[in-house]
């Protein structure tokens, strides 16, 4: 049964409605003042208010404010009984948050019309509180899962190592949940994997697919596969993740032989890697981009990729990254581009900073603190 307050100070008019209210088969809560309204509301929070607008002291108006902005009677749909007929006082009480208005001296059956019509919107806007609440809660539910889903993708992500190489790691997720991954291991005494894939999209189908290719990585099972040679290495999973949905992903992956200081690397339609070489001055730096032209991994199954080496010196330092780590949006709509991030991290190099501190000059150089992509960047010291 729907509860409708009633305030007005006249008590022959609070009678006659209460009346009204309880034939039409309604509960009907009566106040003699604005205080008492206001009180009665907060512990009945009734669906449907009817108030008199000229009361002492507290008038109808600040009923409907105070009413109005409490959350919980927020949709509790609400009456003004007036005898002000001018638009000015109409739009002081649409403004005061009043939902509908009754003339003095009022007409029964318009009344009883008016509180139908009102409890009608009333279900109608609990409704929706009710559908936006399970929407909330729904929301905060899938936020934790991708958060923990997240944090399970980065518990698999490899700890740093020390020799024969030094390893830094970024990895940071995006509001949604991708599929960003890398990870380095050695193939033996003298090979070294290096690798960064990033898949197409954002959800848990991305992240699935990207820790399903660094489980047949780190196992080793793609058949017939020689993984200290990076354009098999790349046919091969190109083969056993023949796109069969809207996912596919890209790839650098690279051999070091720690002894003859030679690096092979192919690439799967992924960003070049920016190789940094110590110049002939303390100040010069060498920059390199490897990178070889390719269709990701998962386009065509029966794709060929080829395979560059280069020799690394000493002190030489590789970046590996996914697009996240560049294709960032300026304020004036432009992208941040590679060639800033390839200068940011030159200055990086020069002044012998450290990774974890190169997402806040990205911050700053792009003036956003939101990035719209995974954003990962693996950082290998070659000593």
């Amino acid at each position: 049964m729907f509860k409708i307050l009633i305030i007005d100070d006249d008590p022959t008019l609070r009678m006659i409605l209460k009346r009204t209210i309880v034939n039409q088969g309604y509960e009907a809560i009566v106040a003699s003042n604005g205080e008492q309204g206001i009180k009665f509301a907060k512990e009945q929070r009734p669906a449907l208010i009817i108030c008199d607008w000229m009361m002492a002291p507290v008038d109808g108006l600040e009923v409907c404010r105070t009413v109005k902005a409490d959350q919980e009677l927020s949709s509790t749909f609400f009456v003004l009984l007036t005898a002000k007929g001018e638009v000015e006082d109409r739009v002081m009480g649409l403004d005061a948050g009043a939902d509908e208005f009754l003339s003095k001296p009022l007409d029964m059956n318009e009344l009883k019309a008016r509180v139908r019509a009102g409890l009608r919107l009333y279900l109608l806007n609990e409704d929706l509180l009710t559908q936006k609440r399970e929407l909330q809660e729904l929301n905060q539910k899938l936020r934790t899962e991708l958060d923990e889903a997240a944090e399970y993708v980065r518990s698999l992500l490899p700890q740093p190592l020390k020799q024969p190489i030094a390893t830094e790691a970024l990895f940071k997720p995006s509001a949604e949940l991708g599929g960003d991954c890398f990870d380095f291991y050695k193939l033996d005494d003298e090979h070294l994997a290096i690798y960064l894939l990033d898949v197409s999209g954002h959800g848990v189908g991305s992240a699935l697919l990207s820790v399903s290719v660094l489980n047949v990585m780190r196992s080793q099972s793609l058949p017939n596969t020689n993984f200290a040679k990076p354009s098999d290495v790349l046919k091969s999973l190109n083969q056993v993740f023949e796109m069969t949905t809207d996912k596919y992903f890209t790839i650098w992956y690279g051999v070091y032989n720690h002894v003859t200081r030679e690096l092979v690397y192919a690439t799967g339609g992924h960003p070049p890697a920016i190789l940094l070489l110590p110049g002939t001055s303390d100040s010069e730096i060498e920059v390199k981009q490897l990178g070889i032209p390719a269709l990701p991994i998962g386009i065509l199954p029966d794709e060929d990729f080829e395979e560059q080496s280069c020799q690394i010196t000493s002190n030489s330092t590789l970046y590996i990254f996914s697009d996240g780590a560049y294709e960032i949006n300026l304020p004036n709509g432009k992208l941040w581009g590679l060639d800033a991030l390839s200068e940011l991290l030159q200055y990086f190099q020069k002044n012998h900073l450290h990774l974890n501190h190169l997402l806040d000059h990205i911050k700053i150089a792009t003036s956003d603190g939101a990035f719209d992509d995974d954003l990962s960047i693996l950082k290998v010291n070659f000593i």
